[in-house]
């Protein structure tokens, strides 16, 4: 059989499971997951890999009304990860009715005229079965709206693994003849120091997500391996970041009394990061307050949101 490769958008509102769809199908978590909104912030390709294709899949962060500044970038990043892909992915979960949000969405992915386009019923795990066909047939509605058809409508839970492999024949049927674009030891292009910090962001959030919303953001100041005093020496990495917040309410609030919040977070994170690792690590967090940096162009530049 001849090579194939292609480029998948996945797209959603804010907590469809577009995330952990695409964890399922790389195989591997190279994308933070929550069940709070908005945890996704940068366009994330995971690479999935085999003999006879390669399928490149963007993650993206939820559409929604942006109230601010990075609310917009968000979005401007969704309608960049959808222009000129081989397949578009939209997440519609089947406990939420269809609304005007996911017609947004479906409008868009009508614009990228020679994408296949498929729609994922997603969580069906949630539900009664019997509820399953009346969110298709809204699925089905929803395309009519924005002008098209479903080249696919595929029922699916990721987390419990159902017609996950069903997406994944869809996309490689659909991935037109080519060579690799990545290595074929390459799970995600994702930059090593960026999915350290989303993994410190998964557990502030996971911690402090009811108090500080949507305020916080994570930067690595360094990021060192240590020098070995053997060749037979495990790796260590002395790791140093920045948890970011708006202001120092919410910083104290991050911190916890006589440190708690922070500790956990820290527990929790170095767990994640030395299982994708593979090491053992150091890691010092400090809580820094840049104010109204959701809103504040110069910081969303910084913080690597836009683009200079």
């Amino acid at each position: 059989m001849s090579h194939k490769a292609g480029f998948i958008a996945i797209v959603g509102r804010p907590n469809t499971g577009k995330s952990t769809l695409v964890n399922a199908l790389v195989g591997e978590k190279i994308v933070i997951t929550s069940h709070h909104p908005n945890t996704t912030r940068h366009a994330i390709r995971g690479i999935i890999n085999h003999e006879d294709y390669q399928l490149i899949v963007v993650d993206t962060p939820g559409v929604h009304k942006p109230k601010t500044l990075l609310g917009g970038a968000l979005n401007a990043v969704v309608t960049e990860s959808m222009d000129a892909v081989d397949v578009v992915v939209q997440c519609i979960p089947v406990n939420e009715s269809v609304g005007e949000g996911d017609l947004f969405i479906a409008k868009q992915i009508a614009q990228q005229r020679p994408s296949k386009k498929i729609c994922a019923i997603t969580m069906v795990d949630m539900v009664d079965k019997s509820k399953v066909p009346s969110q298709l047939m809204a699925a089905q509605e929803l395309a009519v709206k924005a002008g098209f058809t479903w080249d696919d409508i595929v029922p699916i839970s990721a987390k419990i693994d159902l017609q996950v492999q069903t997406i994944l024949d869809l996309l490689i049927k659909y991935s037109p003849e080519s060579p690799a674009f990545y290595p074929k030891d390459l799970s995600s292009d994702q930059e090593l120091s960026v999915a350290i910090a989303d993994l410190i962001r998964e557990a502030a959030i996971e911690e402090v997500f009811e108090e500080v919303p949507h305020s916080i953001a994570v930067v690595i100041n360094e990021m060192n391996l240590r020098e070995k005093t053997k060749e037979s020496d495990p790796d260590f990495y002395d790791i140093h970041a920045s948890i970011i917040v708006e202001r120092d309410s919410q910083k104290a609030i991050v911190i916890g009394k006589r440190g708690s919040h922070l500790k956990s977070i820290g527990i929790r994170a170095r767990a994640q990061i030395e299982e994708k690792l593979g090491t053992r690590i150091y890691l010092a967090l400090h809580v820094k307050v840049i104010s109204n940096w959701q809103g504040d162009p110069k910081a969303l530049q910084r913080l690597g949101f836009t683009r200079q």
